[in-house]
């Protein structure tokens, strides 16, 4: 399964003071609804750019609004360019890209105008066919910085809310405060791992852009130790390549006073971290497995967040046993057979039907993915079996894989139980069949 993270800390090569635009309100209202959908525990929302409907990713932990997979938008322009480079969390060099300014966005009820976009020219770094949807740009700090911000993850919903003495005073009743301090448009919280050693005060980047619950970076301070019981591991992807590093279960996470028993931490390693302008004592961030825990509301203005619990506040920790990263590599139309019943009135010739002519009469053309296996983890049981990069998945457990979503192929591969796997796969257009366990390594 994709331990998504899809970091993308970002660094323009060519910096930029230019000032980024906020999102307010149409007309005078006290708050705005939208849906979102919650993938891999990351935000997906509608946004117009300059009148074209695009799917953003919304992550806290970019000051940037980033724009990228967008040969299908044909009708998309994009103001005032110029080339520049990229660089972020990866182990590669700078990308190439472009920087837009003077755009229009616009979401239910709220514009953003004289927006600035950067544009990633990269055709590879295309994060829709590891997420399971259209996804073409992510979006940060305009998207927080001038509202209160609502985010309620169990009924997958942003609020933007007019901050209005009602609102405060129902914050102070059923929330927690916690305080942030914004630097470099981004927001960092005080929390607390629990180490071998004992607790360690860490300063973590608040980032609802990646799918994990904690990374912690060890080769900043001695305090923070590699667990004995870990494993090597894809991260995720980020603008200067793939993300490696370790995971492995520490005691306690806690914020404020919210406490996390054997979260599952990732440990990026430092060859992925040489793009990254850390701030002052940052020793990680916090994401979204942490964050869908809560209803959250963000106020960038005052640097504070209000968390209040909801029904998956004890959720088990799970990561990748099976070692396996699937990517969606396309479309295929598959031929499904539909039942026509018919009814035959008896008549003075001797006719004979075919039943089964008659109950598979009609056939319908349906287009569904193709789940391709991006990566095998060395040393992981599915390895062992003898899984390969690129074989083609046909069924799990005897069930047609196509029937189900990225997301629901993903959660059924991290199971919280141990259980054993059959997977059917096309290897070069040969059929085979493995057979694997999901184990506890942790």
């Amino acid at each position: 399964m994709i331990k998504l993270v899809l970091r993308v800390f970002f660094y323009v090569c060519c910096c930029s003071s230019f000032a980024q635009s906020s999102f307010d309100f149409k007309k005078e209202t006290k708050k705005i609804k939208i849906s979102f959908q919650l993938i891999n525990n990351l935000i997906f929302v509608p946004i117009k750019v300059n009148g074209t409907e695009l799917t953003f990713m919304l992550d806290s932990g970019v000051e940037e609004t980033i724009l990228f997979s967008l040969e299908q938008k044909d009708s998309l322009s994009l103001l005032n360019t110029e080339t520049i480079e990229l660089k972020g969390l990866g182990s590669n060099d700078a990308v190439a890209g472009l920087k837009s300014t003077g755009n229009q966005l616009e979401i239910k009820g709220m514009t953003s105008n004289n927006h600035l976009l950067y544009v990633i020219l990269d055709e590879s770094f295309n994060i829709s066919s590891h997420i399971g949807i259209p996804v073409n740009g992510i979006i940060g700090y305009p998207f927080f910085k001038n509202n209160l911000l609502e985010i309620n993850y169990a009924d997958k919903r942003l609020v933007f809310h007019q901050d209005r003495p009602r609102i405060r005073k129902r914050l102070k009743k059923k929330y927690e405060l916690v305080t942030l301090k914004m630097e470099g448009n981004k927001p960092y919280l005080q929390g607390a791992v629990t180490m071998d050693s004992g607790e360690v005060p860490v300063k973590l980047l608040v980032d609802t852009g990646h799918s994990d619950a904690v990374w912690l970076f060890e080769n900043l301070t001695s305090a923070i130790q590699l667990p004995t019981k870990n494993f090597d591991d894809y991260l995720g992807r980020g603008f200067s390549g793939d993300i490696y590093g370790k995971r492995a279960i520490i005691p306690e996470f806690r914020i404020h006073d919210f406490l996390f028993e054997k979260p599952v931490v990732a440990f990026p390693d430092s060859i992925s971290l040489k793009h990254v302008k850390l701030v002052d004592g940052r020793l990680g961030s916090v994401g979204g497995e942490i964050f869908k825990r809560f209803s959250i509301v963000f106020d960038y203005k005052k640097e504070q967040m209000f968390l209040k619990k909801n029904s998956d506040f004890k959720t088990y920790f799970s990561y990748n046993k099976s070692g396996i990263e699937i990517r969606i590599a396309g479309n295929q139309w598959v031929k499904e057979t539909i039942s026509l019943k018919l009814e035959t009135k008896k008549s003075g010739y001797n006719t004979t039907i075919n039943d089964n002519l008659v109950n598979n009469f009609k056939y319908n053309f349906k287009l569904e993915p193709i789940y391709e296996i991006d990566n095998v983890r060395k040393g992981s049981e599915s390895a062992k079996a003898g899984l390969m990069a690129g074989d083609v998945i046909k069924s799990i457990n005897g069930k047609e894989v196509q029937k189900y979503s990225l997301s629901e192929v993903n959660s059924f591969l991290k199971a919280e139980r141990e259980k054993w796997i059959i997977m059917e796969v096309l290897r070069k257009s040969k059929p085979l069949k493995f057979k694997f366990k999901l184990q506890n390594i942790l």
